[in-house]
């Protein structure tokens, strides 16, 4: 199927925009599942279950993204080894973790995914304001549960 156009401009051009939001989504699922099994400490709990939130809004953004881009009649690549090489994420350190750490470290992996969302917005503006909302919706969340970790840090 090729592209469809949407507006003025190829859903190829929206692609090229939402896929490293794609990437970052499955990356931050990924890393954070990575965080909810090896933290420890006295924050364990509330920690290891605020990651599940953060990895369950992850994946569910990450499918509406790529169905998004489906239905516009362009392919996705969400495979491991793209997430791997084309994610904007930090990496996150092997092993268990103290509880401040991981809090640390899943702020680093959402400012990161955040910050590529929030590059995607004035492209898709542009281009698309439909792929646009699903983004502005990604990042409300995402800049929710950011904060509920910062203030852990402060």
């Amino acid at each position: 199927m090729n592209a469809k156009s949407t507006g003025t401009l190829p859903a190829k051009d929206i692609a090229r925009v939402m896929q490293p939001v794609l990437v970052d989504l499955l990356g931050l699922a990924l890393n954070g599942k990575q965080l909810h099994w090896h933290v420890q400490g006295r924050l364990f709990l509330p920690i290891h279950q605020r990651l599940d939130k953060v990895i369950k809004d992850a994946r569910g953004f990450a499918d509406e993204v790529a169905e998004r881009l489906v239905a516009l009649g362009v392919p996705v690549d969400g495979r491991p080894p793209t997430v791997a090489t084309t994610t904007n994420l930090p990496e996150v350190s092997p092993g268990f973790l103290s509880d401040d750490k991981v809090v640390s470290a899943i702020v680093d992996q959402l400012d990161a995914t955040i910050s590529r969302a929030r590059a995607a917005l004035g492209p898709l503006d542009e281009m698309d304001q439909v792929s646009q909302d699903i983004v502005i919706d990604v990042l409300r969340k995402l800049e929710a549960h950011r904060w509920m970790f910062a203030v852990q840090m402060a």
